[in-house]
């Protein structure tokens, strides 16, 4: 097979060439394509396509290859539904150097994208790098693209490698020049568990975990009692919502008893994060003892819970920002402006301090807040 070279030097004017490229993986063919990450070899997801990718690429054929996609708006086409965490991570990451490996029913997909299927998983990645993508968007097919390299040897991180392992295996290669990280995407499996990295590539660890955890806040004034059982109240709806057993407030301290890190580590592996602050707050002081008594009728414990300042930082990080009050949300948006979006009342109208009540006075505040909190996780899981 004599393999033709074509030079991209700008895809949108080279648009002929990638039609040709299309073109060909439509009949079958194999086209080393650059990435962002390394070269991969398209490949149209049929059977006798996929044999002939084992054959170049000396692969177990029990091993199977991942489905990549122009523009990641097509994920909804193969998965039907997602986490609030999956999206986040969708969001954040694609287009880029991820592969995500995701649980599918292969009773609803495609018979081409059930041969790439394995133990009802399905991995998809959506590349940042132009010619790439503008090559996937001109295929109305399912297209796979393992790195350009045979079993054993590196993935080329430019044509010239690409042509000196492939040369006369495949029937065009796209030379677009080196590619931007030089290295393989970073893998990560998506389940009912929660996360789990696969395999370390161009985004670290802790990019990933950043893209994937959901960050909720809530804020009030002094951070030791409305906002603080709000926090509780919310990790026990959410634990309870995904089923994963009864989580209680996690405490600012650094001295935790073993289930309430259990059940802390549970929710942050399913990608969530709680937390509370406060307006106006002097540092460490413990949540009020009416409040901490509520939520122990409740089953959660925030006896180790220290007051602490909303910051900036906090604010940039959070995903949701729920408040006690209209002026909780003026302070809010002093701080970060940008915020607007992210930060609503948690109740339709404000919350009333309890501060300086009895028992009952916290708990009617604590009906009010486990209520809408209720509401909140209720509607966020949707």
């Amino acid at each position: 097979m004599k393999t033709e070279i074509f030079k991209i030097q700008d895809p949108a004017k080279d648009i002929e060439i990638l039609k040709k490229a299309a073109s060909c993986i439509a009949a079958g063919g194999l086209v080393v394509f650059p990435t962002e990450t390394v070269y991969g070899i398209a490949c149209k997801a049929d059977e006798k396509s996929l044999a002939k990718l084992d054959e170049v690429k000396k692969r177990d054929t029990d091993k199977r290859y991942t489905l990549h996609i122009g523009d990641k708006d097509k994920l909804s086409d193969y998965v039907s539904s997602l986490t609030l965490p999956a999206k986040k991570l969708v969001k954040n990451g694609w287009p880029g150097p991820l592969t995500i490996v995701f649980e599918v029913d292969k009773k609803n997909i495609s018979e081409s994208i059930g041969i790439l299927c394995r133990d009802g998983t399905l991995g998809i990645r959506c590349p940042e790098n132009d010619t790439a993508r503008r090559l996937l968007n001109l295929c109305d097919f399912p297209v796979v693209a393992p790195s350009a390299n045979t079993a054993g040897k590196t993935p080329a991180a430019n044509a010239d490698d690409a042509i000196a392992q492939l040369d006369g295996l495949v029937d065009m290669v796209l030379d677009g020049g080196p590619c931007k990280y030089k290295k393989s995407s970073t893998v990560v499996k998506i389940s009912p568990a929660g996360l789990q990295i696969l395999r370390q590539g161009a985004y670290s660890q802790e990019q990933v975990w950043k893209m994937y955890t959901v960050n909720i806040l809530f804020v009030c004034t002094g951070n030791t009692c409305r906002s603080p059982m709000a926090e509780g109240l919310a990790r026990k709806a959410l634990a309870e919502k995904l089923g994963c057993g009864a989580c209680p407030a996690p405490s600012h301290s650094a001295v935790q008893n073993k289930s309430e890190r259990c059940g802390v580590d549970q929710l942050a592996q399913m990608g969530y994060k709680i937390a509370s602050a406060g307006v106006s707050v002097i540092n460490d002081i413990d949540a009020s003892p009416e409040s901490i008594r509520f939520c122990e009728l409740k089953g959660i414990d925030i006896s180790g819970h220290k007051s602490r300042a909303v910051t900036s930082e906090m604010i940039e990080k959070a995903d949701y920002i729920f408040v006690m009050s209209a002026g909780h949300k003026d302070g809010i948006m002093r701080f970060c402006p940008t915020a607007e979006n992210r930060c609503m009342l948690l109740d339709d109208s404000d919350i009333s301090d309890p501060l300086g009540g009895d028992f009952q006075a916290y708990s009617i505040c604590g009906g009010i807040i486990e209520k809408a909190v209720n509401k909140r996780i209720g509607e966020l899981l949707k």
